[in-house]
């Protein structure tokens, strides 16, 4: 019997072909022999988490969701973003992670846009069709020390953890919502790394291959005075969270005419 606090929804998970999955961020001027992402389509059933809200860990499942607390209404604006916006975020993380020091690197704006790279910017994208995580065991410590290289090396010594806060803009979130997949229900084995092309470097981060065993979790109508905090890097290997899938899914219980999602993540690094 289909549990009643669930919904069915596709989604895209990557073929494990031994070759590592690849997207290019530009058009390569010569042809390249492509191995895309989430070319491995699942149908899922994706559990209402509002019921084990407060019970949520980023440290066990990988999430958790909390009141942001603060108030901010300047999403147009970038400057106030990151002057305003990213202290508020600041706090949120040191508050619902125990962490000493944290330091935001940058936000994305989620909105449907069409696929063609050319209506897209680096601060303004279609949300991500795609069971990813946002860093591997490589480009977590790599970007510590791209972004704080003269103090990286004694801040690698410590644990260090990564973490996207995650919140609607100005009303509720009513279509395209964000899965998680708990952490607990995944093995290393089942993420593979893929390499990010730009012009001037290679990234990398996780997507995954498909599991029976995944258990999939999602909050409709999260508002936008709340916000997700998602753990997508922790360098300790004691048994907690490291990585955590995630996906935005076509609910097919969102209305036809229900306002198109607007969100917003900040990406941040915290040391402890």
């Amino acid at each position: 019997m289909t549990n009643p606090r669930s919904v069915r929804a596709t989604l895209n998970y990557s073929v494990d072909n031994g070759a590592p999955p690849d997207y290019y961020f530009y058009e390569p001027e010569a042809p390249v022999d492509l191995n895309p992402p989430g070319t491995d389509p699942h149908e899922v059933e994706i559990h209402d988490g509002w019921p084990m809200a407060e019970r949520c860990s980023a440290d066990r499942e990988g999430f958790e969701i909390h009141d942001f607390g603060a108030r901010f209404d300047q999403f147009e604006d970038d400057a106030s973003i990151k002057s305003v916006f990213y202290r508020q975020i600041v706090e949120f993380v040191k508050q619902h992670s125990g962490a000493k020091r944290v330091e935001v690197f940058d936000h994305t704006i989620r909105k449907r846009l069409p696929a063609d790279l050319s209506v897209q910017t680096t601060v303004q994208r279609p949300a991500v069709m795609l069971v990813h995580s946002d860093y591997t065991v490589a480009s977590g410590p790599q970007r510590v020390h791209d972004l704080l290289p003269v103090e990286a090396p004694a801040l690698l010594q410590r644990r260090v953890a990564f973490y996207n806060v995650w919140k609607p803009l100005y009303r509720r979130v009513e279509e395209l919502p964000l899965a998680m997949c708990d952490a607990t229900t995944h093995e290393p084995q089942d993420m593979l790394r893929m390499d990010l092309k730009y012009r001037e470097r290679t990234g990398e981060i996780y997507v995954m291959r498909w599991s029976p065993k995944h258990r999939w979790v999602y909050f409709p109508q999260v508002e936008a005075a709340q916000a997700l905090l998602l753990k997508t890097y922790d360098s300790e290997t004691d048994g907690r969270a490291r990585f955590m899938g995630h996906s935005a899914f076509e609910d097919p219980t969102s209305l036809p005419d229900a306002p198109r999602r607007e969100s917003i993540e900040v990406r941040t690094m915290a040391f402890f």
